[in-house]
């Protein structure tokens, strides 16, 4: 399995550090870490291999190999696979849910447990935000996928994960107003700039499907 670090992970540390948030961040990306070890441990159960490990700005990610004898099991309109992603997606959500659930049924000082209860739950909310490559993009793709095929569910998880930002992004601007804090507008910046590397690699499958069709 290859590790990656991307690099604009040490933007945001320094970003954090000077506006005296970077205990909130590192506490972030350990929840975060806890949350990737449910996709991790799930993928393994389900036969899936990881391929790649990667420290992002806001998590980990972790990616898996796909077989290509995968393909070719078919489940209506889908296949094993597309429920096998579907699993590990919600793997990581779960993950969080489950730290709540014992935090909650521990005797520690309230305080951190509330700091505890409150990330993981963020972390939850966030994660299951119907924008791809997030795991409520990757679930409702994965649905779709199933029910109408891989063409209209990359066409239609596009559009959502695209609309889905920008009510985000409005949302985030109005905040920003009144609670004066970055992270908001931040966030709104980098799922930007995953729905739109993701945007161009759909653009180029798209127009894979238009000659094929020709």
């Amino acid at each position: 399995m290859r590790f990656r670090i991307d690099l604009k992970i040490f933007i945001f540390l320094i970003i954090f550090y000077f506006t005296r948030q970077i205990e909130i961040y590192s506490i972030l990306m350990l929840f975060a870490l806890i949350h990737e070890l449910g996709h991790l441990l799930t993928g393994l159960l389900v036969g899936m291999q990881p391929e790649k490990l990667e420290l992002m700005p806001f998590g980990v990610a972790i990616s898996f190999k796909i077989k290509p004898e995968e393909y070719n099991k078919k489940i209506k309109k889908g296949n094993q696979l597309e429920i096998k992603k579907i699993l590990v997606a919600l793997a990581g959500p779960i993950t969080n849910f489950i730290v709540i659930v014992i935090i909650l049924n521990l005797n520690i000082e309230l305080f951190k447990a509330l700091t505890i209860i409150y990330t993981n739950f963020l972390i939850v909310i966030f994660n299951l935000l119907p924008i791809y490559p997030l795991d409520g993009g990757r679930i409702l793709k994965g649905i779709l996928h199933i029910n109408i095929g891989k063409q209209k569910a990359e066409k239609y998880i596009n559009i959502i994960s695209k609309i889905t930002v920008t009510i985000l992004t409005i949302i985030a601007s109005i905040l920003i107003l009144h609670v004066h804090n970055i992270a908001f507008i931040l966030i709104c910046m980098y799922l930007w700039y995953l729905i739109l590397k993701e945007d161009k690699k759909y653009q180029q499958r798209k127009k894979i499907y238009e000659a094929l069709e020709q």
